[in-house]
């Protein structure tokens, strides 16, 4: 089983994990103000990949820019991965690609711990389709991170995912054993909330 065939209740019960369900869990984050042809930029794209219709689009004409965009407002360091293997505890099923892995490390040619955001891009048949069916692979993931940073002897307090269908976005956070899933979505237009959201959580504050 990889990271791909897990769902929300077989993550929580392989990994014996505490949920609560909190809303508004990200709300009160500080925003961030992309660059206003970046605003305009992304309103074009969102059309063309809601036109696309699949992972793939959702991945490079959305997601991507919004990660580069929290690159360049962050004040540390990170290197941000985009479709590479993290094959971290196979006999538990924790191997795959990660859509997006983002590090709180400089360096780019090798994923270096700590790790600590996994963003996922579920694959979606149909425009209505709900993107809670990335929850599961996303805390996979997550476990996943929290396994790697303690084995290079690089942890971290918190662990944090987002699932997302390009237009619309959920964060979670992991602590320990502690699952939180934000039941607030967030929609694309406001993109100065998600980068705030993504903001906090490389400052480990969220």
């Amino acid at each position: 089983m990889a990271y791909s065939n897990f769902t929300l209740e077989t993550a929580v019960e392989t990994f014996d994990l505490e949920i609560v369900e909190p809303v508004g869990l990200f709300s009160n984050l500080e925003t961030i103000d992309p660059e206003e042809f970046f605003t305009v930029e992304l309103a074009k794209k969102a059309q063309l990949a809601d036109a696309m219709n699949t992972d793939k689009g959702r991945s490079e004409l959305i997601v991507s820019p919004v990660i580069v965009q929290l690159r360049q407002h962050c004040d540390c360091p990170i290197s941000i991965f985009s479709g590479n293997d993290f094959d971290v505890d196979a006999e538990s099923s924790l191997d795959g690609v990660c859509d997006f892995l983002i590090s709180l490390s400089p360096t780019q040619l090798f994923i270096r711990a700590p790790v600590t955001i996994l963003v996922d891009v579920p694959p979606i048949a149909g425009k209505d389709e709900s993107i809670i069916i990335g929850l599961g692979p996303c805390v996979a993931k997550m476990v996943a991170a929290q396994r790697f940073n303690t084995k290079k002897g690089n942890e971290i307090p918190c662990i944090y995912g987002a699932t997302t269908k390009g237009t619309e976005w959920m964060f979670l956070k992991l602590e320990e054993q502690k699952l939180s899933i934000d039941l607030m979505s967030y929609r694309i237009e406001q993109c100065d909330k998600i980068l705030g959201i993504l903001s906090s959580m490389v400052e480990q504050k969220a």
